[in-house]
């Protein structure tokens, strides 16, 4: 029907010959007869009726098409708000579900950090309780430990205190404390040692004042005790004893030398126990039995030296061993001090240090003991 409607509306030739049926005015043109007059109105109203039906019909359908076409687009926008709708419970839902983990893993935050302060806590009062614990460990050794500094501090290879070491004394001394020397054991000589250091010595003959540069160097390096040498008090003491002490003939094994003592490696060993081993280098630079490795001058030799685990043995002669051991009892008890193991007064550290550098520049000059 749309489509005769549309045919219809596009046949001009119908309006016009209805126009032409009715003259306008002016016109020169006679009328015809009624009977055709008559005619002509006829069919023309029935056509405008005709039309007009068509009008009619076409606008129903037309409004029924739109009403139909409407009707579908609100069936989609229901069915489209339908699934926003359903969208947007699942994004309530999941937003719900969210909130609930993140109260629960929030809840379980707190409870491990109560746990872990609570842990912490009682850490802290068992490492407490430790604490206390060592210190009445310390303060029981406190005796002790007196003995082992005077052990330390009064005893060195280079020159035993002969009244720790009763093995050293001279034969008349051995025999007059024959009886006193047997089953002592380490306790008794530990405390015989402490006896000692609180009965008076025999005040020494001997002045001496304390150098006010020396002992700021001193007090300097003691509040940071280190081995590197870019202390003030460290690069005085090589540059005037270490260096000059170990400055052998043999430049060479010389700087090896001082090497393994800066590194505590070097190992001294007397001859007479000890198997002669394979030499890895040559016999001049190992020196012998009567010939000094360091100075290369012919001198009975009763002991020899390892660098580190080279396997390579060097005779020295005792004054070479003399040097080297003044330098050795320096390093170790620089080293006592920086492990902490020194605890004394700072101008008594500060004599032994004066001690054993007089003991560095007297072996440089020539002088050790005859047990050498």
């Amino acid at each position: 029907s749309q489509a005769n409607f549309e045919g219809d509306s596009q046949k001009p030739p119908a309006v016009g010959h209805w126009k032409t049926i009715m003259p306008s005015k002016g016109s020169n043109e006679e009328p015809e007869t009624g009977c055709q007059d008559a005619g002509g109105v006829d069919e023309t109203q029935s056509t405008e009726q005709l039309n007009v039906s068509r009008l009619r019909s076409s606008s129903v359908e037309i409004r029924e098409k739109g009403s139909e076409f409407l009707k579908e687009e609100l069936h989609k926008a229901q069915k489209e708000l339908k699934l926003k709708d359903k969208e947007c419970e699942r994004l309530s839902k999941v937003r719900e579900q969210l909130e609930q983990e993140l109260e629960e893993l929030t809840a379980s935050l707190f409870e491990e950090a109560h746990k872990m302060v609570r842990e912490a806590n009682t850490k802290q009062a068992a490492s407490e309780k430790q604490l206390k614990e060592a210190r009445g460990k310390i303060d029981m050794l406190q005796a002790e430990v007196t003995a082992l500094k005077t052990l330390v501090i009064t005893s060195t290879p280079s020159s035993p205190n002969r009244e720790l070491h009763p093995q050293l004394q001279s034969p008349s001394k051995a025999v007059f404390r024959k009886g006193h020397g047997r089953n002592k054991s380490t306790s008794s000589a530990m405390v015989s040692a402490a006896s000692q250091n609180l009965t008076p010595e025999p005040v020494s003959h001997e002045c001496r004042e304390v150098d006010s540069i020396l002992f700021a160097e001193f007090q300097a390096w003691k509040e940071s005790p280190t081995l590197d040498k870019s202390s003030s008090f460290l690069d005085r003491i090589y540059r005037e004893d270490v260096g000059p002490c170990l400055d052998f003939t043999k430049q060479e094994l010389s700087e090896l030398v001082r090497v393994a003592v800066e590194q505590n490696t070097l190992t001294i060993e007397p001859i007479a126990s000890q198997t002669l081993p394979v030499l890895k280098v040559s016999a001049e630079e190992c020196g012998g039995p009567k010939k000094c490795a360091l100075s290369g001058l012919p001198r009975t030799c009763r002991h020899r030296i390892t660098l580190g685990d080279s396997g390579n043995y060097y005779y020295i002669s005792p004054s070479c061993r003399a040097r080297i051991t003044a330098v050795c009892n320096f390093f170790t008890y620089i080293r006592y001090i920086q492990q902490g193991l020194v605890r004394q007064d700072v101008e008594l550290m500060y004599w032994e240090v004066m001690r054993l550098r007089r003991e560095m520049s007297l072996a440089k000059l020539g002088f050790y003991p005859t047990e050498m």
